[in-house]
């Protein structure tokens, strides 16, 4: 298990169950998600939009594709992308600053795969937004 270590000038505590020693540390990722003494859930946002901007590149042709409809691709990003970013949201604590990085995360994402849209509406042109 990887876990991340803090230098302090403090001896560190260490706990000893059956004769093997175990550190005490700031964080730790257990089963995929990142627990740490302050209880804070930014490290694992952060993580999390980074897994999912992974998943977004291991599959970039497939949303950039022509070949494919706009549903499809939808769809895609509904079935492979969003569950890598929200895994083990039931336990988060969403403050308005979490939500707003959420959000720009999945906009940033979406204007990617389907690029800037426009309607003709008589002479103006307008810019559609994409509906959920």
């Amino acid at each position: 298990m990887r876990h991340s270590r803090v230098q302090t000038n403090v001896k560190n505590k260490e706990i000893e169950i059956e004769g093997m020693k175990i550190e005490e540390v700031n964080s730790a990722k257990y089963l995929g998600t990142i627990m740490n003494a302050d209880n804070l859930i930014e490290e694992e946002i952060k993580e999390r939009i980074a897994a999912g901007n992974r998943s977004f590149f291991a599959n970039k042709k497939i949303f950039q594709s022509k070949l494919i409809t706009r549903k499809t691709k939808e769809r895609l990003y509904h079935m492979v992308i969003r569950p890598v970013v929200v895994y083990g949201s039931e336990c988060w604590v969403l403050t308005e600053n979490i939500k707003q990085k959420l959000l720009v995360f999945e906009r940033r994402l979406l204007r990617r795969i389907f690029g800037p849209t426009q309607k003709t509406n008589g002479d103006k042109k307008q810019t559609r937004s994409w509906k959920t």
